[in-house]
């Protein structure tokens, strides 16, 4: 995983880019043969583990972490960094272009939860009504 990607210059960096940059250092590494869709599955799920750890005994915090050390954002970035990369990769594996499926389930969801039913309201789709 030597070298920038062209993105990564200006800031922007796209699924396409990290697919490519986790295919090669894969490669790189003779992992493919590891790569099957279960073992990343089980990674993936390790990672939010260690992710979960994170928040498991700090309650609710506010948004932008103000009361968190630079330390410990910096390890959440990590963490976030290894779930994201581990879906990424999955997605590649199972031939799943993960940015066409992320907007056709947003589309899916703002049929399920229209803003004029929820707006405001954690009620899940099934219970939403026109009378609310």
């Amino acid at each position: 995983m030597n070298g920038v990607l062209e993105n990564e210059k200006e800031g922007a960096v796209s699924l396409e880019d990290l697919k490519k940059k986790m295919a090669d250092f894969a490669k790189e590494r003779d992992w493919d043969q590891f790569h099957s869709p279960r073992n990343l599955l089980l990674a993936l799920v390790g990672e939010v583990g260690e992710l979960s750890e994170i928040f498991q005994w700090k309650g609710e915090v506010p948004r932008g972490l103000p009361d968190w050390k630079e330390e410990e954002k910096q390890h959440l970035g990590e963490e976030l960094s290894d779930v994201l990369l581990y879906l990424v990769r999955l997605s590649d594996i199972c031939g799943v272009d993960l940015g066409k499926a992320a907007l056709r389930k947003l589309e899916l969801n703002a049929i399920k939860y229209p803003a004029k039913l929820c707006k405001g309201s954690s009620t899940k789709h099934n219970q939403l009504s026109e009378k609310q």
